[in-house]
């Protein structure tokens, strides 16, 4: 009995509220503290009951019963109890010890604030501590209380972002010297970049420290960082710092990028939501602006998602190549067509009678290509991509870490999917304003970053190059693209020296496409996307369209 009344006692006391939100606090006082297993008659008797597994919604109460027992436990330095509450213990205890041993994290004050479902917002306040230096660091997190499936226990639902907002899964924290001495990055005048002037550079910065940090001349200070576990490697992540304690030397790196337009870039993607674009010189390779709306992920070198349309340009070039099609010769574009037991259709289901193959490529005809699928080898495509415009290689050499587009070998419906940029075909805003840039250009001069000189690296090499025949045909689908096509109106007043191909990729589970555009004016070329965007033409077409004028 007695044991049962400090139990009721123990439950009855409340957190404190501080300005809407309840501290967990660790001290004498022990607000916050939960039971988080019964003991003695009531323990039997509900073992004796074996009640049906709870499922449903969860409560209000079990959300914040299971966030406060953990974040009490994690504050209080209990770590095996903390992760008991988690639905991955091992993880869960592996990354809260590291928290203190490896992070020097102490004094963790955690609060939660109000949650929204099974969300739990938290604000974490402590110190970081390396010899002799301390510096107190603060950030927001947040969890989420799921139930478990086996009993019904609410629990939390572990993940390393749990711990840092900026880890992912099998990502560690980690206070010591800097692996990597820090880097002063230059535009391509002298000027230096920073994150604070232009956002979307700081993904850039992180990468240029790991490749450049060292061989610039620069020393390490001392961090609190990111460091990547090997899935975050396998995306090509750069660790990154959150916190200096002691300032290193930085070293200096002169980047291509155009100061103009960079802040132009910045400008146009910060009016969308999850915009990318990036710009090139054609006939050098040379990156003049990289820009995306999520500072927190460079899409723009990075990304990995289907193209749409503005694969046609590649697709054209292989159909030019065997033959199967001809600028100005008619071709078919029919309101359906199907292959390897799919069945495609044009957007709207247009259809063009008569018509030549430059009027199915300004209008973005899908059965115009599909209907040459059957007259192709599986790896056709693959090839195109690889051997003239250097991609699905992933051998770029560009300064910073990247994606270098997929092609993959496919066959039957994929492969006819993949002539119109769906499928198995990825690629980024670099790899499209790549391809437009071959185009313009007549041969592959792979994107950079950091000239070659400063490392002696080797650029990326196409195996051959097109014909001028091929080349000149291909410029004249894109001109007449952007004169009277797709790319019209985002390309208005921009000719004649131009070209351009609108796409539009459908992404299972949105309700609009992600739009895309590629476009060359001059010796400029760029491509950007807008996932969820819907049209190329009336998405990413003016975002581009407006870099190309404002570079003259």
């Amino acid at each position: 009995m007695g044991k049962r009344r400090r139990v009721a006692e123990r439950r009855s006391k409340r957190p404190a509220m501080v300005g809407g939100m309840i501290a967990v606090v660790v001290g004498g006082a022990g607000i916050g503290v939960y039971t988080l297993y019964g003991g003695g008659a009531a323990a039997e008797d509900a073992s004796a009951r074996k009640p049906a597994v709870k499922t449903g919604p969860l409560s209000v109460t079990e959300v914040d019963t299971a966030a406060r027992a953990f974040l009490t436990a994690w504050q209080q330095g209990k770590v095996a109890q903390a992760a008991a509450v988690t639905d991955d213990p091992a993880a869960a205890t592996a990354l809260l010890t590291g928290y203190t041993k490896d992070a020097r994290i102490t004094g963790a004050t955690l609060t939660a604030g109000t949650p929204a479902g099974g969300k739990v917002p938290f604000a974490v306040k402590g110190t970081v501590t390396f010899g002799t230096t301390s510096k107190p660091v603060a950030y927001d997190s947040a969890l989420t209380v799921v139930r478990r499936a086996a009993d019904g226990k609410p629990l939390v639902d572990w993940h390393a972002s749990v711990v840092h907002p900026d880890l992912a899964d099998g990502d560690t924290l980690v206070t010591g010297e800097a692996g990597d001495p820090p880097v002063k990055a230059l535009d391509r005048d002298g000027g230096e970049l920073t994150a604070e002037k232009y956002p979307s550079l700081g993904t850039v910065l992180d990468g240029l420290r790991e490749k450049y940090g060292k061989k610039a001349g620069g020393t390490a200070g001392v961090e609190l960082r990111v460091a990547r576990g090997k899935a975050s490697k396998a995306k090509k992540s750069s660790d990154k710092t959150l916190l200096e304690l002691s300032e290193g030397k930085p070293g200096t790196v002169r980047t291509t990028l155009s100061p103009s337009l960079q802040a132009a870039a910045e400008k146009q993607v910060a009016s969308r939501a999850r915009a990318s674009v990036v710009v090139t010189r054609a006939s050098t390779g040379e990156i003049l602006a990289v820009a995306n709306s999520n500072p927190n992920f460079n899409t723009a070198f990075q990304g990995s998602l289907a193209p749409g349309s503005t694969m046609k340009v590649i697709t054209s070039s292989l159909l030019i190549e065997k033959d199967l099609a001809s600028a100005d010769k008619t071709h078919p574009c029919p309101k359906f067509f199907s292959y390897g037991g799919w069945k495609f259709q044009n957007d709207d289901k247009f259809e063009i009678k008569g018509g030549t193959f430059k009027a199915s490529f300004a209008r973005s005809c899908n059965t115009a290509f599909i209907s040459q699928a059957g007259k192709l080898d599986d790896d056709s495509l693959t090839k195109q991509a690889q051997q003239v415009f250097g991609l699905s290689l992933n051998n770029w050499a560009v300064g910073v870490p990247t994606f270098d587009g997929a092609v993959p070998v496919q066959s039957a419906a994929q492969k006819a999917a993949e002539l119109i940029g769906q499928g198995g075909v990825r690629m980024n805003p670099l790899n499209m304003a790549s391809v437009a840039a071959t185009v313009k250009s007549g041969s592959f001069h792979q994107p950079y970053l950091v000239a070659p000189s400063v490392d002696d690296r080797s650029l990326a090499k196409a195996a051959r190059t097109m014909s001028a025949e091929t080349v000149a045909q291909l410029r004249e689908l894109m001109n007449y693209t952007a004169a009277y096509g797709t790319a019209a109106e985002a390309m208005a007043g921009l000719g004649p020296d131009y070209g351009a191909k609108t796409g539009s990729a459908e992404v299972d589970g949105q309700k609009q496409p992600n739009g895309w555009f590629t476009a060359y004016r001059g010796d400029l070329a760029a491509a950007g996307v807008v996932q969820q965007g819907g049209h190329g033409s009336e998405s990413a077409g003016p975002i581009v369209a407006a870099l190309l004028k404002s570079g003259g």
